[in-house]
């Protein structure tokens, strides 16, 4: 195994990591994964995953991974939904994406044989929430704190490119797992047998297949063409309303009881924007550059997934 066939990889527990790191290791690649937690992410990952520990405070030993890595992808950040938005919540939201990317990227500075690409990560909340017809990768961004957020979180990566190093920001939209993620949590309803549309339901989204978030990944690793932001979504967006009708379907239950967005407010406070609003993206630059989806469909998607 040279060391070209190295990658680093950051948030490697979570459910892209995980899935990703299993992948890159079926197709010949060393896997390193930096981990808070060593111990814990070894239980969790293929044995052949080597599990380093590292810190944001300090390059420690950790940077030395990095050494003539084929490439990194910094996948680190707290849940979105993992807590109501307190102000504390938020600062960690932040500072768990930026000053992980910073640290990733003085690390590389510090290489004398750099990776050649920086793969980070992002979200389709960069536009923030949007009523626009079709949003790519030469949008602007929005105002609103996920948007500002996933800004900050991209700038940091994107400094590696005075470094050198090919950069590349994935604007990740809904990633539908059978296991994990939002897709469990929004059919559980449906088994309960009262499923339904988040209101006004006219919100858009952007959602994209666990097997293509992954192809993705795996395709701008090698594929030197691809730099720059990157829209990790399905080329067919559609409505929330939409979405939760194909769903109902594939489960053989009825879309029938709206869940209504004060509702969602007083539940969960900030945060429910994330579910009542949305922008439907459209992934432009992989398509213009050949990467071909496995999953175009929602309706063929989630019958694969359920």
């Amino acid at each position: 195994m040279t060391e070209k066939k190295r990658v680093v990889i950051t948030g490697a527990t979570g459910l892209i990591g995980k899935k990703l790191v299993t992948e890159l290791g079926a197709r010949g690649y060393q896997v390193v994964s930096l981990s808070r937690d060593p111990a814990q992410a070894k239980r969790i990952l293929p044995e052949n995953a080597e599990c380093v520990g590292w810190t944001t405070n300090s390059e420690d030993a950790w940077a030395a991974a990095l050494e003539g890595a084929l490439g990194v992808v910094n996948l680190a950040g707290a849940p979105l939904m993992g807590a109501r938005w307190s102000a504390s919540y938020k600062a960690t939201i932040r500072q768990s994406r930026v000053l992980s990317t910073q640290a990733l990227v003085k690390a590389l500075a510090s290489r004398a044989a750099k990776p050649q690409v920086l793969i980070s990560g992002s979200a389709v909340g960069y536009y923030g929430p949007s009523t626009t017809p079709a949003l790519d990768e030469e949008a602007v961004g929005g105002t609103d704190f996920l948007s500002e957020v996933c800004q900050a979180w991209e700038k940091e990566a994107f400094q590696a490119e005075a470094l050198g190093i090919r950069v590349v920001c994935l604007r990740t939209g809904v990633v539908l797992d059978r296991a994990e993620g939002a897709l469990p949590k929004m059919a559980l309803p449906f088994k309960l047998g009262c499923g339904g549309p988040i209101l006004p339901g006219t919100q858009w989204l952007s959602w994209i297949h666990i097997d293509d978030m992954i192809g993705l990944i795996s395709w701008a690793l090698e594929d030197e063409r691809v730099r720059g932001p990157l829209n990790a979504t399905a080329p067919a967006p559609l409505t929330n309303r939409e979405f939760m009708a194909n769903l109902g379907q594939a489960m053989g239950r009825p879309a029938w009881l709206p869940v209504p967005g004060l509702g969602l407010r007083l539940a969960l406070g900030e945060a429910a924007d994330l579910l009542s609003t949305g922008q439907q993206v459209f992934p432009k630059k992989a398509q213009r550059l050949g990467y071909e989806f496995k999953y175009s469909n929602v309706a063929a998607a989630l019958r694969h997934l359920i």
